[in-house]
């Protein structure tokens, strides 16, 4: 595992927002489509929900870490 690998997967956790790096057509899911984590399956592998603006019209889809970016809302120290 590299040492991104390592440092992103215990950075997510459940109930997380994040942003999907890559495009994923079998789904229907765009590059930098934002969901939530709803589980985590293996270590690196989350289950998010990808919804629209209404909160409507869910889309689950297993991702690897490395296909995801948590987003943040705060600003960090710096």
């Amino acid at each position: 595992m590299s040492k991104f690998q390592s440092m992103t997967t215990t950075n997510f956790k459940l109930l997380d927002t994040v942003a999907l790096i890559k495009d994923v057509p079998e789904k229907g899911l765009l590059k930098g489509q934002v969901g939530a984590i709803v589980e985590e399956w293996d270590e690196g592998v989350f289950e998010v929900e990808f919804t629209d603006k209404k909160g409507k019209d869910s889309t689950f889809f297993a991702a690897k870490v490395e296909d995801l970016m948590l987003l943040r809302f705060e600003l960090s120290a710096a």
